[in-house]
């Protein structure tokens, strides 16, 4: 059986792939994935990103309806690509409840065993920590690298960052997917959906509150997803007034982050933004073997006035969103191929530290703003 990642493609290769190839979305990971081959009856099946939480039973529950609608928006932005044989690689409910029904009504599954799983989340124990939620997302990143591009650097720096303070945060699974509103621009570039997105995450909020947690932080790897963040991050404060829920722009985007791209970086204004000279070096630094940089393409003709331009850190007044064709024909902004390894080595640990610096001031407001209510009566 010959089975692929889907997410360690480039755009190219997903436009070249057959549109009758299997493609399966698995709810967790610990498969027999072998099993595969005799199920769909073929030897090439695509494996698309785990969603690693959110069905019934999967350790961190959201409400069905919501589980539902990101799923259903996963397989849609398939079907609109024109890939007829999705399927959802879902748990054998007969292990655990005696029931033979699948999380995502309306939608082809099949049902296996799991084994076993590497998949953990934060114990009762842990409850005074900060939760790291990690957001990535599957999208294109030009010629040369890979979509699982956000995915890959923001459970690097989520996972370094409780690393670095594990007294102070855990991290959650990465979640692979996230909003891209580009998605029809380039193939292999998935879109939960803005409004499915915020009650996918507010829904994860809920769930880890019911258990006790109070600190939490949407940690994203993605710039689509920022937006959408904040407004969780609102909902959340209102909704929970006795917890502290924090998000940011990426990474590298404080004034530590930014001193670090400048003491770097070789392109000019224009050279980071999307698979450009950063992202490229990160990659290079965590996955060299999906990076293939001899595809790679500079694209800086970014339509560009006094409010409106596209580097890491974006400024001006004014926020737009206009096509992506008008500003690159291969899906990339920036300088891709001034990435290097080193580089990458060097912002990863920055970006870490940026990280480090945000739990502690997490926990600081957590504990000074109850100290104040407290006093207050």
């Amino acid at each position: 059986m010959t089975l692929f990642r889907f997410e360690e493609l480039t755009w190219p290769e997903v436009a070249a792939l057959p549109r009758d190839l299997p493609l399966v979305l698995p709810l967790g990971d610990g498969f027999d994935l072998a099993q595969l081959s005799t199920l769909l009856k073929t030897d090439e099946i695509g494996l698309l990103p785990a969603i690693p939480f959110g069905w019934s039973g999967s350790g961190l529950d959201v409400r069905p309806e919501i589980f539902s609608d990101l799923t259903r928006s996963l397989v849609s932005n398939l079907l609109e690509d024109g890939f007829t044989r999705v399927y959802v690689l879902t748990p054998d409910p007969l292990a655990s409840s005696g029931q033979r029904t699948s999380p995502v009504s309306g939608i082809p599954s099949l049902l296996l065993p799991r084994k076993g799983s590497s998949i953990s989340f934060p114990a009762d124990g842990e409850r005074e920590k900060v939760v790291i939620l990690p957001i990535g997302h599957t999208e294109q990143h030009g010629y040369h690298s890979p979509l699982s591009t956000d995915t890959i650097i923001i459970e690097a720096v989520g996972q370094g960052t409780t690393g670095a303070v594990p007294e102070q945060a855990v991290c959650l699974p990465v979640f692979p997917y996230g909003v891209s509103t580009h998605r029809r621009s380039f193939p292999g570039t998935f879109n939960v959906g803005g409004r499915t997105f915020e009650d996918f995450w507010l829904a994860v909020i809920d769930t880890l509150v019911a258990r006790g947690f109070t600190r939490f932080y949407l940690m994203s790897g993605h710039g689509g997803n920022s937006s959408f963040l904040v407004n969780v991050v609102k909902y959340a404060g209102e909704k929970y007034p006795e917890i502290f829920c924090a998000t940011s722009f990426l990474y590298l985007s404080g004034s530590k982050g930014v001193a670090a791209l400048e003491a770097k970086r070789e392109s000019p204004l224009g050279g980071m933004g999307h698979a450009c000279e950063l992202e490229t070096s990160l990659v290079l630094h965590l996955r060299p073997d999906l990076i293939h940089l001899e595809r790679a393409v500079d694209e800086m003709d970014f339509i560009t006035t006094p409010s409106y331009y596209m580097d890491w850190i974006e400024g001006g007044a004014l926020t737009a969103n206009p096509p992506w064709e008008d500003d690159t024909r291969t899906g990339a902004y920036g300088a891709g191929s001034l990435g290097t390894a080193e580089k990458g080595e060097y912002w990863l640990k920055v970006a870490i530290e940026e990280k480090v610096d945000h739990v502690a001031e997490i926990h600081e407001q957590y504990r000074r703003r109850r100290e104040r209510r407290k006093a207050g009566g």
